[in-house]
């Protein structure tokens, strides 16, 4: 059985709502206290008043997108306000869907920093000795089957998703050295307000309907636990079979 202590800290991005909302919630049902990142402040709010330890949870209003830059010294504040970090999961994420003739790149770029650039530098500053602890420390990148299977009109999204997961493989070994263990999860569509306009065509695609987010968040408690210590490097599709 999963179980971890307060003194397990995890930052979970996209808390206030879908896998991340789930993410947030099961680590700190399981014992663990969770700095919850998200831009929608009701909706962080609202989980945290439906979460089980309401005391180890930490919620932060952030636009991770905002100044990317800048986010290994926001890494390190929160490090400085919580302690040192467990874990991170990045689940905060956006699509668009744009056949390739109405493709614009200011709107790609939002994609891009949101999907592929904040994660990277969210990875960056935990990735600093100071701010992680460094025992089998864990990264849980949400990617997507669309960087695995694409589909049309998904050519910002996809790309997005395949580059996050490539890079993810690269600072996978580059942490191994300091004890950090970098993964990511690339899941097909699953009830969130994110895919809600098409889950019900997408019912019949998989052999026991579609995933629920908390199916997703399991996979990434997992591997944020010292269950999956030996697990680095890997990408896990969890798709039902859809694939």
């Amino acid at each position: 059985m999963i179980s971890f202590s307060k003194e397990d800290i995890f930052i979970v991005t996209g808390a206030s709502s879908g896998i991340g909302r789930e993410t947030a919630l099961l680590l700190n049902e399981l014992g663990a206290s969770v700095v919850a990142v998200a831009r929608n402040e009701e909706r962080l709010i609202s989980m945290k008043n439906a979460c089980k330890n309401p005391e180890n949870m930490h919620i932060e209003i952030k636009d991770l997108s905002a100044d990317i830059e800048k986010l290994p010294q926001y890494v390190k504040e929160l490090k400085n306000r919580y302690g040192k970090f467990q874990g991170m999961a990045y689940c905060a994420g956006i699509a668009e869907l744009a056949p390739l003739q109405i493709v614009e790149l200011e709107k790609m770029r939002k994609i891009f920093d949101t999907n592929y650039f904040a994660p990277i530098f969210m990875m960056k500053g935990f990735a600093d000795r100071r701010n992680n602890t460094g025992d089998r420390a864990s990264i849980v990148v949400i990617s997507s089957i669309s960087g695995l299977k694409s589909d049309k009109g998904h050519t910002s999204y996809s790309g997005s998703k395949a580059a996050i997961a490539a890079s993810c493989k690269c600072i996978a070994r580059e942490l191994a050295n300091s004890n950090v263990r970098v993964n990511c999860v690339s899941p097909s569509d699953v009830k969130t307000p994110l895919t809600a306009h098409k889950i019900e065509e997408e019912n019949s695609k998989y052999p026991f309907g579609c995933g629920e987010a908390e199916d997703v968040a399991n996979m990434i408690v997992f591997l944020l636990s010292k269950k999956s210590k030996w697990i680095t490097t890997q990408n896990f599709v969890i798709d039902c079979g859809y694939m």
